[in-house]
């Protein structure tokens, strides 16, 4: 099937099987390879992108349901590094082995998107799923409390 669909803000078009994953999509027919593959099952969130603004398991979404969608990846979040959430997660040290963290940034942003300033429920809510082996969690609910910080003051 071919599919349309806008991806960081440029419109593309794929041709592919209808039960193909996104995040298949993504990485090998877009060259995006931030989406990472996790289990395949959408249960780490290693491969969470925004879909029309709504954190989504790319693993579990099919080309058949993307026309027309609105895809936002990690290498959308920001053109140049300088998201509070990337800058956050760098001031706090947040990864370790870096695996995850592309899910999670773009799980963080969401949450943010729809609370700016959450609470540690909020986040400990919003972030339920996305697994860290390093067990960084502590480092990523201060680091989302800091990016709100530096949103709310413009940074």
């Amino acid at each position: 099937m071919t599919v349309t669909f806008k991806v960081n803000g440029a419109s593309k078009t794929v041709d592919v099987a209808d039960d193909t994953p996104l995040l298949w999509i993504l990485r090998d027919h877009l060259e995006l390879k931030g989406t990472k593959f996790g289990c395949g099952v959408g249960q780490c969130g290693a491969c969470t992108v925004h879909i029309n603004g709504v954190a989504t398991r790319s693993c579990q979404r099919r080309a058949s349901t993307l026309a027309n969608a609105t895809i936002t990846t990690i290498e959308g979040l920001s053109p140049d590094g300088e998201h509070p959430l990337q800058r956050a997660w760098e001031e706090l040290d947040v990864p370790q082995c870096g695996y995850c963290q592309a899910g999670q940034l773009m799980s963080a942003s969401a949450l943010l998107a729809k609370t700016p300033k959450p609470t540690d429920a909020d986040i400990d809510t919003a972030m339920n799923g996305n697994i860290c082996r390093c067990t960084t969690y502590l480092r990523i609910r201060a680091a989302i409390h800091r990016a709100s910080q530096m949103a709310g003051a413009g940074a």
